[in-house]
C-alpha cells in the first residue's frame, strides 16, 4: 500500500524489503531416519489405539498361516462354546469380565460415530479462536440396560449444561433417557443413558425384613435393576402424584417394610385417611391409631403426635441429638393419605388452622425425636401444601404438567432427568425420589400389593387399638 507525506501530500512508494531466510541443510540419511522413526511410532500408536481391530486380525492371521482354514474356523466355533460354559458356571464373572467389556467397546464405537453431530446440534460444542472445541468422550461402561459415558467437559462448562439438553441427547443416541451427574473430577460429567426400561415389569411385594433397617427400608426396584432402599430415619417423606399414579404402592411398601417391628411394638403406625378409609382402611389393623371419618379426631391425633415430639425433645435435651426407638418409646410413623383434605379443602377454618400448626411442629421437629410423617397428596401447589419444603425426601410419581416437577422435587430436577410428566399411565408406582443434598433424582418403581395381600399382612402383623377415638383390642 503506498504511503502519503502528511506535510506535502506527495505519494511515496516504499522501497522493497528484502528478507533472506536462512537455509539449514539436513543430511539425507538423517531426514530418512527421522521420517522412518516417525512413521513407525505412528503405526504403533494406531495398532494400540485400535487394538480391538488389530488384535483379532493378528490372531486370525497367525492361525491361518499355522493351521490353514481350520484354525480361524475352530476359534470362531470355540468362542461361543467357551462363553456358554463360562456363563453357566459363573454368570456374574462372565458378565463383569467378558460380556460388559465387549459391549462397552461396541457401544463406544456407536457413540463416537454420532459424537460430533450430537455435540454440535445440542450446542455443547464451543467456538474458540476460530476453532470448534468438542467435549471429549473418555470412556463407556455398560450394564444391564444402561450405559455410563464419561465425558471431559470443555473449559467453562458445567454438568447442568448437559442436563439441560438431556432430552435432545436421548433422541440423538436412540435411548430412552439421559441423565447428567458430576464425575469424580471437576472437569468430568457422567452421562447415564438408559437403553431399555427395567421398571416396565410389575414389582411384586418384597419379603418382610425380620429386623428392618430404618435407614434402608426395602420398598421397590431402582432403574439399574437393583433393589431400592428408602431412608426413613431422620427424614419426612412426601409423595405427590396424580390419580392412579400409585401413591398407595409407596405407602404400603413402607408399611410392609416396617411390619415385623409393628408386631414387636418397636414401631407404631398412626393412620389418617380423610377419604373415609378407602385407601388405608384395608390395612387398618396395622395402625396403633387410625382415623378416617371424624375430622376433629384427625386433628386430635396430629396434635397428640406433635405433643409427643415436643415431650421427647425436652427429655432428650442435653443427652443425644437422635432418638433411638425402644418398646417404651417406639418409632412413630404418621401415615396420611390425601393431605390436601386436611390442609386446604377442610371448610372448618379453626380445625384447619389446628392441623396446620401441629403438622408444622411435626415436620420441623419430629424427625430427630422419632416421629416421622409419610404423606401423600395430588395437588402440589403452594397454597395447598404451604410447608412442602419441610419434607427432606420427596417422591414424584406421574404428574399432569412439566411445571409441577420442579414444584414438587425442586428447581432444575426435570432438567436432571426427573420426567414425572412423561410417566405413562400404564406404569403406576413408577416415580422419582429426591433427597435433600443429592442433586440426582433416582427413578424407582415401588412394589404393588393387592387388596388381599394387604389384608393378609394386616391379619399377620396387625395390632389395632384405637380407631376414630374408639379403643379396640387385638387384631381385626
Amino acid at each position: 500500500m503506498p504511503l502519503v507525506n502528511v506535510i506535502r501530500g506527495d505519494r511515496i512508494d516504499p522501497a522493497p524489503i528484502t528478507v533472506r531466510t536462512p537455509v539449514l541443510r539436513v543430511p539425507t540419511w538423517l531426514a530418512l531416519t527421522w521420517w522412518t522413526l516417525k512413521g513407525f511410532c505412528r503405526l504403533v500408536w494406531l495398532l494400540l489405539r485400535f487394538w480391538y481391530v488389530t488384535a483379532p486380525t493378528v490372531v486370525f492371521g497367525w492361525l491361518y498361516l499355522r493351521f490353514g482354514w481350520a484354525g480361524p474356523v475352530g476359534l470362531v466355533a470355540a468362542v461361543p462354546l467357551v462363553s456358554g460354559a463360562w456363563y453357566v458356571a459363573h454368570r456374574d464373572s462372565f458378565l463383569r469380565l467378558g460380556w460388559w467389556p465387549v459391549l462397552s467397546c461396541y457401544r463406544r464405537w456407536i457413540y463416537r460415530r454420532k459424537w460430533h453431530a450430537a455435540m454440535v446440534t445440542a450446542r455443547l460444542a464451543i467456538s474458540f479462536d476460530r476453532h470448534t472445541v468438542l467435549p471429549i468422550l473418555k470412556g463407556v461402561r455398560c450394564g444391564a440396560g444402561v450405559d455410563v459415558v464419561t465425558v471431559r467437559m470443555v473449559t467453562g462448562q458445567i454438568p447442568d449444561d448437559f442436563a439441560r439438553v438431556s432430552e435432545r441427547l436421548a433422541h440423538t443416541f436412540g435411548v430412552r433417557q439421559v441423565k447428567a451427574a458430576p464425575g469424580r473430577r471437576t472437569d468430568l460429567v457422567l452421562l447415564t443413558l438408559f437403553r431399555g426400561d427395567p421398571l416396565a415389569k410389575l414389582v411384586r411385594p418384597l419379603p418382610v425384613p425380620a429386623v428392618p433397617e430404618f435407614t434402608a427400608l426395602p420398598v421397590g426396584r431402582q432403574e439399574d435393576g437393583d433393589g431400592y432402599d428408602l431412608r426413613l430415619f431422620g427424614t419426612q417423606v412426601l409423595v405427590v402424584g396424580a390419580t392412579g399414579s400409585g401413591k398407595g404402592s409407596v405407602i404400603w411398601s413402607v408399611v410392609r417394610s416396617l411390619a415385623a417391628r409393628v408386631t414387636t411394638g418397636l414401631v407404631q403406625l398412626w393412620g389418617l385417611d380423610p377419604k373415609g378409609g378407602m385407601e388405608l382402611g384395608i390395612g387398618a389393623p396395622m395402625f396403633a391409631r387410625f382415623a378416617c371419618r371424624d375430622y376433629p379426631a384427625m386433628a386430635e391425633l396430629i396434635e397428640d403426635a406433635a405433643a409427643l415430639a415436643r415431650n421427647r425433645a425436652r427429655n432428650l435435651h442435653g443427652r443425644t441429638r437422635q432418638h433411638v426407638p425402644t418398646p417404651d418409646e417406639p418409632l412413630i410413623v404418621l401415615v396420611i393419605d390425601e393431605l390436601a383434605n386436611l390442609t386446604a379443602y377442610l371448610t372448618d377454618r379453626q380445625l384447619k388452622d389446628r392441623i396446620k400448626a401441629a403438622l408444622s411442629i411435626l415436620l420441623s421437629q419430629g424427625r430427630a425425636v422419632g416421629v416421622h410423617v409419610v404423606a401423600a397428596i395430588q395437588d402440589p401447589r403452594k397454597e395447598v401444601l404451604p410447608f412442602r419444603d419441610l419434607f427432606p425426601t420427596r417422591i414424584g410419581l406421574r404428574l399432569a404438567e412439566a411445571a409441577q416437577v420442579d414444584l414438587v422435587l425442586g428447581d432444575g430436577m426435570r432438567d436432571r432427568g426427573a420426567l414425572c410428566d412423561r410417566i405413562p399411565q400404564s406404569l403406576p408406582g413408577v416415580g422419582f425420589v429426591v433427597i435433600d443434598g443429592d442433586p440426582t433424582p433416582m427413578r424407582v418403581r415401588f412394589s404393588y400389593l393387592t387388596d388381599d395381600e394387604i389384608r393378609d399382612m394386616a391379619h399377620t402383623y396387625g395390632r389395632l387399638r384405637v380407631i376414630d377415638g374408639e379403643v379396640l383390642d387385638g387384631a381385626a
